[in-house]
């Protein structure tokens, strides 16, 4: 992340210590900038959620991209399922430990956001 321009005397430019791999920032993006990951995060925060009441938490997101999204998680050890053997089966998920250390900066940048002017988002 030291990445440093310098050009030479004949007006050449150069980097020094270019990214040649994905830096921190570029790494942390892929896991948590997918569409409706901070929110699904934020909505484990209190506690196991079965999936229903999950997808009802998140207006906007279908159930499938819900599902997507929280097997990303799942695999990225952020999240937990665990699935009850009772009748009818139901699916549980809670945010893990590691997901926990995200809630920080996503609280963060919740209060950033609701500072910014009234302007239309545009994606």
């Amino acid at each position: 992340m030291d990445a440093r321009i310098r050009q030479d005397p004949q007006g050449r430019k150069s980097v020094d210590n270019a990214c040649m791999t994905p830096c921190a920032i570029e790494r942390g993006m892929r896991i948590i900038g997918g569409k409706w990951t901070g929110s699904i995060l934020w909505h484990l925060k209190d506690g196991p959620v079965r999936f229903n009441d999950l997808s009802r938490m998140i207006g906007g997101a279908s159930k499938k991209m819900i599902i997507e999204r929280l097997r990303q998680l799942e695999a990225q050890g952020l999240v937990h399922r665990e699935i009850s053997e009772t009748k009818p089966l139901s699916v549980r998920y809670e945010i893990t430990a590691f997901g926990r250390t995200a809630l920080g900066f996503l609280d963060e940048l919740r209060r950033w956001s609701e500072g910014l002017p009234n302007q239309k988002y545009a994606p």
